[in-house]
């Protein structure tokens, strides 16, 4: 039985302590906050309930996975509801369509009703492109370790699938190839997003999340989805797993021979035959860990563009809103210029930016039926108070406060106005998010996908420290909770059984 301390109660760091428990090894977790979740984070005030983190449950095979081989069912613990429709788009010319949670041809269908034109025949093309990627990726990229272009030559040999990942295609310019109506392919840069990244030079690969959201459904947890934390920590528990909260990792203690244990910023020292670090990688390499075994992975680290951040608007509406649905997405005039606002070396927060709100229509999550909880994000610059490309400083006076107006105006102008039905709003900016889970510059989800070599960029599962390992949304196979809950089912694999 190995002594492993985890470092971090997020979602990956639970995840993978919940199956290092049934594999007889003696767990505990230590947290810098005071609660468990991570960035799957809540908000509560006045009855109404918001989710600050992920709102969106997709490919829950990963999660359902996880519970039953530890303890039992995943539906015996949440309630898991799947949403129809379960997004509503606006695009730029005032059209928009209600886009079905589950199956692409259905997608297609309400696409081609919608938009016209070749959208349909398009849609259902570019998804069977994406279904190939699936097929090809998901083994390699995503369900096993990944420390190097090395771990790809099988994959090379077979220049069939090479050509159908097409590695050096950006995901904007796969979607130019197969979607000629262009709010097709805004639909598509949006997805980009979903890894903090920039749709001109991600890759073609992400085609995978439309075809995985479409695929096998997108699903929302009574009560909201921080309850799959509540569930999962719960879980923990059942397994014996050791918790301390309010309590902040100084340093990951090693030796010539491996690591040897964690001292907390008190100076009490946790012995450990195993780390497993659920904290981002950037701030484990660079502030935690000061091996000189460490220093490659750091370095690569530097050459990645960090993820993009977001602001966030936690909204209380008095009465209902025609024609909302759970998911919410409204577009710009220029997408572009949201992408190089964020992206760009002199940042600024987006003038114009495209609005993602969520509001369920979730009794557990407002005080009554006549209420809406409105969690609003939009795309923003990392936090930085210095002169680093990319960021800004979210902690000037009145930035916060003049930037949730101009949200609010923008809201407006597309449609959806409820400056005068607002009972009160909650900020969080990405310093908000740096401050809260120690993400550099509140980067959700650690490096971006940005060029072709990202994904070996990104840090491995596996440290170059003998018995330091990483888990969650800052290492492979990326953020995200379906890829969060791989990762941790990646490291448990690579510890094995005691």
């Amino acid at each position: 039985m190995a002594r492993v301390v985890v470092v971090g109660a997020g979602m990956g760091g639970m995840a993978c302590a919940a199956r290092l428990a049934v594999k007889r090894h003696d767990v505990t977790i230590v947290e810098q906050s005071s609660t468990y979740g991570g960035k799957l984070g809540t908000f509560e005030r006045d009855g109404f309930v918001f989710d600050t983190g992920p709102s969106l449950v997709t490919l829950p095979a990963v999660y359902r996975d996880l519970f039953l081989k530890t303890g039992g069912a995943l539906e015996e613990s949440i309630d898991l509801l799947d949403l129809e429709p379960a997004f509503g788009y606006r695009f730029p010319d005032g059209s928009t369509v209600d886009m079905p949670g589950v199956d692409f041809s259905a997608c297609a269908r309400a696409l081609g009703d919608a938009l016209g034109g070749t959208a349909a025949e398009d849609w259902n093309a570019f998804m069977r492109r994406a279904a190939q990627i699936w097929q090809v990726t998901r083994r390699p990229f995503l369900e096993s370790p990944l420390t190097g272009v090395g771990d790809l030559l099988p994959l090379a040999r077979n220049l069939s699938d090479v050509r159908k990942v097409a590695p050096f295609t950006s995901l904007r310019s796969l979607a130019k190839q197969y979607l000629h109506d262009p709010r097709l392919r805004m639909l598509v840069d949006r997805y980009a997003t979903y890894t903090g990244s920039d749709p001109r030079r991600a890759p073609a690969a992400l085609a995978t999340v439309p075809y995985v959201e479409q695929t096998f459904g997108a699903y929302h947890v009574g009560g909201g989805v921080r309850r799959l934390a509540d569930a999962l920590h719960a879980r923990t528990l059942e397994r014996g797993i050791a918790y301390r909260f309010d309590a902040d990792v100084a340093e990951v203690i090693t030796s010539t021979t491996g690591v040897t244990g964690v001292r907390l910023a008190d100076g009490e020292v946790l012995d450990a035959d195993i780390v497993v670090a659920n904290a981002d990688a950037t701030h484990l390499y660079r502030d935690l860990v000061r091996d000189p075994r460490a220093g490659k992975a750091l370095s690569s680290l530097r050459k990645a563009t960090p993820s993009l951040s977001g602001f966030v608007l936690l909204l209380a509406v008095r009465g209902r809103t025609p024609g909302l649905r759970h998911h919410n997405v409204w577009f710009p005039q220029d997408y572009d210029a949201e992408f190089d606002a964020i992206f760009g070396r002199r940042a600024k927060p987006v003038d114009d930016p495209t609005v993602y709100v969520c509001a369920p229509d979730d009794d557990r999550m407002r005080p009554d039926a006549d209420h809406e909880s409105w969690f609003v994000l939009v795309n923003a610059p990392r936090h930085g108070t210095s002169d680093e490309a990319g960021t800004i400083d979210w902690t000037a006076p009145g930035l916060a406060e003049s930037y949730r107006d101009r949200v609010l105006a923008v809201m407006a102008q597309r449609g959806y106005d409820v400056r005068d039905r607002l009972l009160w709003s909650e900020i969080r900016t990405p310093a908000d998010l740096e401050r809260d889970t120690r993400a550099p510059g509140g980067a959700i989800y650690g490096t971006s996908s940005n060029g072709a070599r990202a994904a070996f960029l990104r840090p491995a599962n596996r440290s170059p420290v003998p018995g330091l390992f990483l888990v969650g949304g800052s290492a492979h196979p990326g953020g995200g909770l379906p890829l969060v809950g791989m990762s941790a089912d990646i490291v448990a694999e690579m510890i094995g059984r005691a």
